[in-house]
């Protein structure tokens, strides 16, 4: 009797051991945390943002969950993707490279309206309705031309320049339904008016432009001889000369009241989760430092931070068109169509 009472003694304190092994370990130790993340859907190129995102991430800890656009469909997939998901949001913060799809995004009400420190002083130039979105960093539509090709003196210095016939199957661009180039269209609407832009696009027409998959694209086909001059952006002509391409630029010049400029953009999602770390990662995209990136980064983008922009005035965009960026919006559904039904 006495030996099975210490054989079932023994058996219940191996149990209790048991027991005991399992319950004290999650006594001494706090459930871990979850993380904190935030959704980005970004428009500007993949390689270009990646290193800014992840130092925002070594900075806060916060882990962003980025979204990206094809070259092809440059903003406007993720532009839709917006509008397809404003029942229930996916993203939390956009990033855009431009500014047109952004400001009709805004008038959707599927922005929201962001104040901050950082945003005290904004210029009212780059700050939406209600600060539903804020500019920054801009880049420049431009002539692409290659130098083996068409000389420094040649190289057409204007939009009215390349309507001369001497470039006659010498030009390619992006199509318009994409990325800048639509909002370069539409600035020409609201710059010289719906019938000279008209004017514009069939004279291009006449001179057999060739439309693209994209702005980088349309570069390389410069650099490789297939076209000789396009029209593209200032950090397209940067990349093709950080690679030794023969590239160069003149500012797209529109009746010698200067180029086009387009900030990029930064909003929060209507609607959507994450607040706290929306805030931080838009504090971090209007920062100087987001700024500096920028321009030390292959795209060069022109700062409008006053300290940086004195910094590097070698990335400064000359006499910029002085142009309403909403009346560009409101016509860029009528340049897109008129270019397709003449450049197609």
């Amino acid at each position: 009797m006495q030996k099975r009472i210490t054989v079932i003694f023994l058996y219940l304190l191996s149990v209790l051991t048991a027991l005991f092994s399992l319950v004290l370990p999650s006594c001494k130790r706090s459930p871990p945390q979850e993380q904190r993340q935030v959704v980005l859907y970004c428009s500007v190129d993949q390689a270009i943002a990646e290193p800014i995102i992840a130092e925002f991430e070594k900075q806060t800890g916060i882990k962003v969950l980025s979204r990206f656009d094809t070259e092809a469909s440059k903003t406007i997939g993720l532009v839709q993707k917006i509008r397809a998901e404003a029942a229930s949001p996916v993203a939390n913060v956009f990033w855009s490279s431009e500014i047109f799809h952004t400001i009709r995004l805004a008038r959707e009400s599927l922005l929201t309206s962001y104040n901050s420190d950082k945003t005290e002083n904004w210029p009212s130039l780059f700050t939406g309705q209600g600060g539903r979105w804020y500019g920054f960093a801009l880049r420049a539509r431009v002539i692409a031309y290659n130098t083996n090709r068409v000389s420094a003196d040649e190289a057409p210095r204007s939009l009215e320049q390349v309507l001369d016939s001497k470039w006659k199957g010498r030009l390619v661009m992006a199509s318009p339904e994409f990325g800048t180039t639509g909002g370069d269209v539409a600035s020409w609407f609201a710059h010289y008016g719906p019938g000279r832009a008209r004017e514009i696009l069939q004279a291009l027409k006449a001179n057999q432009i060739r439309l693209v998959a994209g702005n980088s694209t349309a570069v390389r086909m410069v650099a490789t001889g297939q076209a000789d001059v396009c029209f593209t952006d200032t950090d397209d002509v940067y990349a093709a000369q950080r690679n030794g391409w023969p590239v160069a630029m003149n500012y797209l010049d529109q009746g010698s009241d200067g180029p086009l400029a387009i900030p990029n953009t930064a909003a929060v999602i209507k609607g959507a989760g994450h607040l706290d770390e929306a805030k931080e990662l838009m504090d971090f995209l209007l920062s100087e430092q987001l700024e500096e990136m920028l321009v030390r980064s292959d795209s060069h983008n022109c700062p409008i931070h006053p300290a940086l922009a004195d910094q590097f005035k070698s990335y400064a965009i000359p006499n910029p068109l002085d142009i309403d960026y909403e009346k560009v919006a409101d016509l860029l559904p009528i340049a897109i169509e008129t270019s397709r039904e003449i450049l197609r």
